[in-house]
């Protein structure tokens, strides 16, 4: 490991360290650096050995002019202050365009049934709250909100007007999802999706141009609202990731330290990924754990105290807009007034068992519906698609109280325990005062006829949810899977909860209820089997634990339930795991092909690094440089005629010792720049590497010297490395490529897409899937 480190801090030393120019008279051209070089193309994977060693040549520069004046230590002072900036102002922007989103989506979500009188602006909640003629019972109904049947014939009673409703309903679902899809299709196609897999790929050292863009950034903020407005079965959450990382990435523009360097934009952005999720729950310890354990790839202690006061700002700026009007950063606060009972984590246990089975299924399905419409017809009508499944998403939900509203809206009135205030049909049980109750006996609350009827309404939700997120999930519009998933959870654990609490009631005997059941007290409370059953639906499908559990508890503010919390997060992760290791992100990032190499796969196969490498020998050579034999027109001509990411330099073809590598984009730059800048230089001037000359002819074209951008330290392993340490190295340094030599003679190279190839192979899996480029 110290030899690699060595190797890391000499890697791309050269290109940025101090050389002498070579013979007197040849002057090397790249000792002022121009434009692009260092960069990376599209698609194409950053070296992160690179990065790191061109920010330590940056920053010992800036720390050595510090000493000479006071206006350069000044700029070395706003340096090492430009991360704290950056990231207060990605909690600022990301913090207002959640409040933002949260607003609107309410607004939205109700326009699809009715309007606000006095003011159309206002969501149902809003405008009931601004009227003096609202009641304590009827807090829903007031005078100013009138539905559509209500506004257009002037009755809200009757077939005529429910019909009206449920048309206007599905109308304002089609809209709304027509107009989002098309906003997608036509200004910004990377805006679609929940953007997750895709940042884990950005975030491994991938580049994908545009993903976090200015365009991307503004159509996924507008048709996120859309999206969420027109009811289809999706969220939010993870498209508001995907929305702080485009906040960050625009400005790293606006500091050098981080728009030249694409391994110092990838801290950033880590750190972004936390700032989402802490807006997207009002969970700011959640979102830096999301951010460490789900999403980033690299992610040193200084990121994590940014990710921290980025989480922080952002959720700080979402309280001050308070979206939903209750005072509190969490989304869904609950207060339950009954402690959990041992006896109970057997249904907890249970709740994540059938959350493992549902993410399995879950993930199954999707992919298998996914991998469909990216080989079928049904891909090139994402239009037709989206709306037509929210046009059935309409139909079939408004029927349903429970379908009809808002996902958000359900989750909370499941998390929610039944207190003398509440108006909920799940709240509708048989209370007597005047009955007489034993000492050892529980309150009577046997449930009444709108808990039954809520119990068959839940069931028949549950089932829509269950089918609908599938085909939902993976369109071409925002969709985030985090809230489908909980509902889902949410909806089975009430029942579960519903059914645990009436066999206490009539069976309160049984020697499980006996010895926990205190007189007078309520035993039970559904709501918590509600929120445990969320946490295990989402941790089935997504496979996080330690910061779905802290999310889960800021979320509702439940910190005395965490160990309910975890016992049903461990058990589905262990049940989905059974089934299949990759969460619902690996997933699409496997059918996607993009190159990720994941940290948490094992590699136990016992292959050498000489059966990956390329050349095979069905292949022809290595295409190689020398060090002092080519001229400019052959450099070209091996640029045109092949399309590899870069060059190893030999000493000569006859004894292919290896000198070092040089990229292709920068050797491209250096030749195309050279022609235009450099006096005399033409195809037939000899191209070298060398600190001197080689022998000249008389006469000669002037030679072109590109030692700059020679890297001297290249990685090499033997070809007989085991691929175990191979994989290894390229994990944990972040490597592109990786040279293979025996004895210092080269051999060949393995490239991070080899590597995955072979990976994909060992497991039975088609290796050409890895072909994103």
């Amino acid at each position: 490991m110290e030899a690699a480190e060595g190797l890391a801090s000499a890697s791309a030393s050269t290109p940025g360290g101090e050389e002498p120019n070579g013979a007197g008279h040849l002057m090397d051209f790249l000792d002022e650096p121009f434009p692009d070089v260092g960069t990376y193309e599209d698609f194409h994977t950053i070296d992160w050995l690179r990065e790191k060693s061109r920010d330590t040549d940056r920053h010992r520069k800036i720390t050595s002019k510090s000493k000479e004046s006071m206006w350069e230590l000044i700029k070395s002072l706003l340096d090492a202050w430009s991360g704290w900036v950056v990231m207060l102002l990605i909690g600022l922007l990301s913090g207002t365009l959640a409040g933002v989103i949260d607003l609107a989506v309410d607004w939205m979500t109700d326009l699809k049934e009715g309007v606000c009188i006095s003011a159309f602006w206002y969501s149902h909640e809003q405008c009931c709250w601004t009227s003096n003629q609202t009641t304590f019972d009827d807090r829903d109904k007031c005078p100013e909100w009138q539905k559509w049947a209500e506004l257009m014939t002037g009755t809200s009673e009757g077939a005529g007007a429910y019909l009206l409703n449920y048309l206007l309903y599905v109308l304002w679902a089609l809209l709304f999802s027509f107009l989002a899809v098309s906003l997608v299709r036509v200004f910004a196609p990377y805006a679609c999706g929940s953007g997750i897999p895709e940042i884990k790929t950005i975030l491994s050292g991938f580049i994908i141009r545009g993903y976090l863009g200015k365009w991307t950034l503004l159509i996924k903020t507008v048709t996120l609202v859309l999206a969420v407005s027109s009811g289809l079965s999706l969220g939010k959450e993870g498209p508001l990731v995907h929305v702080a990382c485009c906040c960050g990435n625009l400005f790293c523009s606006l500091f050098s330290k981080y728009s030249k360097n694409e391994g110092k934009r990838r801290e950033v952005l880590s750190a972004a990924a936390a700032a989402g999720v802490s807006v997207a729950f009002g969970a700011p310890i959640g979102g830096v754990l999301f951010s460490l354990e789900e999403v980033s790839y690299y992610f040193p202690l200084k990121t994590l105290w940014r990710s921290f006061f980025a989480a922080l700002v952002a959720a700080f700026t979402l309280r001050s807009i308070n979206p939903f009007g209750n005072s509190r950063l969490v989304l869904f606060y609950v207060e339950y007034h009954t402690p959990w009972y041992m006896a109970e984590l057997v249904p907890f246990i249970l709740l994540g068992v059938f959350g493992g089975l549902w993410g399995a299924l879950f993930i199954r399905a999707n992919i298998a519906w996914c991998r469909r419409r990216k080989t079928t017809r049904l891909g090139r009508y994402p239009v037709l698609e989206v709306v037509g499944v929210a046009g059935v998403t309409a139909l079939l939900a408004f029927p349903n109280p429970y379908t009809r509203r808002s996902t958000s809206e359900l989750i909370s009135e499941l998390f929610n325990d039944c207190g003398a205030l509440e108006s909920s049909q799940l709240c509708d049980y048989v209370n007597s005062p005047n009955m007489s109750r034993p000492l050892d006996d529980i309150p009577d609350r046997p449930a009444g006829p709108g808990v039954y009827t809520a119990l068959w309404q839940l069931a028949l939700a549950l089932v829509f949810k269950v089918v609908v997120t599938v085909f939902t999930f993976g369109m071409k519009i925002p969709s985030g899977l985090f809230i489908p998933s909980m509902a889902v959870g949410a909806i089975a654990g009430r029942m579960v909860g519903i059914a645990v609490e009436q066999t206490a009631y009539h069976h309160h005997d049984w020697i499980i209820f006996r010895n926990w059941c205190r007189p007078g007290a309520d035993c039970v409370t559904p709501g918590l089997y509600a929120m445990v059953g969320a946490a295990a639906c989402l941790g089935g499908v997504t496979r996080m634990t330690v910061s779905l559990v802290v999310i889960m508890f800021e979320l509702t503010g439940g910190l005395e339930y965490i160990v309910p919390l975890m016992a049903a997060a461990v058990t589905s992760k262990w049940v989905a795991d059974a089934f299949g290791k990759e969460g619902i992100y690996e997933s699409h990032i496997q059918l996607n092909g993009y190159p990720y190499l994941d940290v948490r796969d094992e590699f136990s196969h016992r292959t050498l690094a000489a059966d990956v490498m390329r050349p095979r020998r069905s292949e022809p050579p290595l295409a190689v440089l020398t060090q002092d034999a080519d001229s400019v027109e052959e450099v070209e001509a091996l640029i045109k005629g092949t399309d590899y990411n870069g060059f190893p330099v030999v000493v000569s073809r006859e004894s292919e010792r290896l000198i070092g590598f040089v990229g292709r984009r920068d050797l491209t730059l250096a030749v195309k720049t050279a022609r235009q800048k450099q006096e005399g230089v033409v195809s037939s001037s000899l191209v070298f590497f060398t600190e001197d000359p080689p022998p000249l002819p008389d006469e000669p074209p002037p030679p072109l010297k590109l030692r700059r951008i020679l890297n001297l330290s290249p990685f090499t392993v033997t070809d007989h490395t085991p691929m175990e340490t191979v994989v290894d190295i390229f994990r944990k340094l972040g490597l592109r490529q990786c040279l293979v030599t025996r004895s210092g003679r080269l051999l060949g190279i393995i490239t991070k897409k080899d590597v995955l190839r072979h990976m994909a192979q060992m497991m039975d899996q088609d290796p050409e899937s890895i072909m994103f480029n």
